[in-house]
């Protein structure tokens, strides 16, 4: 049975982008759908968690945790940057150590390399 994954991130259409004036929604978006394709390519099967940043985020992160139990929980890098979305990148952590607590948890660096960070955490 291939490894489960859930990859977590900020919906790219409530993301801002001042500080990464190269990216948009669109190309974020594109981003993620090739990364999710890849992962699934690799032997995972992974979920998509894209939540917004406002009180609907734990809900949704919530939700998927108990959905299925997962062996990977990646964390995109737009949740833990910039700094004012601290709260909402700690309340998620703690979701996801709570309601997963045998999930390896990993971070991407940006839009392009999540498989890689599930790749360095569990095998397909």
């Amino acid at each position: 049975m291939a490894k489960r994954v859930l990859a977590i991130g900020i919906e790219p259409g409530s993301a801002d982008y001042s500080a990464f004036p190269q990216l948009t929604p669109e190309l974020v978006r594109n981003y993620i759908d090739a990364q999710l394709l890849r992962i699934t390519g690799l032997g995972y099967d992974v979920t998509s968690c894209l939540i917004d940043l406002d009180e609907t985020a734990e809900a949704a992160v919530t939700s998927a945790l108990r959905e299925v139990s997962f062996d990977c929980v990646v964390i995109g890098a737009g949740l833990r940057e910039p700094k004012e979305r601290l709260l909402v990148f700690e309340r998620v952590l703690n979701l996801v150590h709570q309601l997963a607590p045998n999930a390896a948890i990993c971070f991407n660096t940006n839009p392009g390399d999540t498989a890689e960070a599930v790749q360095r955490w569990t095998a397909p």
